[in-house]
């Protein structure tokens, strides 16, 4: 069974950084590419980036572009999102997801997910 455990959520400050982090586990996680998806209050999912199985590919949105870095440890079985710069519209709950395939643009709505982490900014 997929299991995908997120956590690093909080308050911050606009300009502050946090960084939330992804343990999984019940399937080959080296095999797949990952991503970070949020959904903030009263609105849909929405997609914010993605990593391939060896790390060394990634994607973002424009809106969290040159702010937000995505890495993976394959040895540790764990997906990071490292949020800088945060502003008041990140807020949102935020969870990573298993992808369909291996590379970067294998995200899918319909995939596994996590049950997410609260990130809230605001002063």
């Amino acid at each position: 069974e997929v299991q995908l455990v997120e956590s690093g959520g909080g308050l911050v400050q606009p300009g502050g950084s946090l960084t939330l982090s992804c343990a999984a586990s019940g399937f080959t996680f080296s095999s797949y590419g990952m991503s970070w998806v949020r959904q903030a209050p009263g609105k849909g999912f929405e997609w914010v980036s993605s990593i391939n199985t060896g790390g060394w590919r990634t994607t973002y949105a424009d809106i969290v572009k040159g702010r937000f870095t995505i890495s993976r440890n394959n040895a540790e079985n764990t997906l990071s999102l490292q949020m800088n710069s945060l502003k008041p519209e990140d807020t949102a709950v935020y969870y990573c997801a298993k992808n369909i395939g291996s590379d970067i643009n294998s995200y899918s709505p319909g995939g596994s997910r996590g049950q997410g982490t609260q990130v809230t900014v605001s002063s």
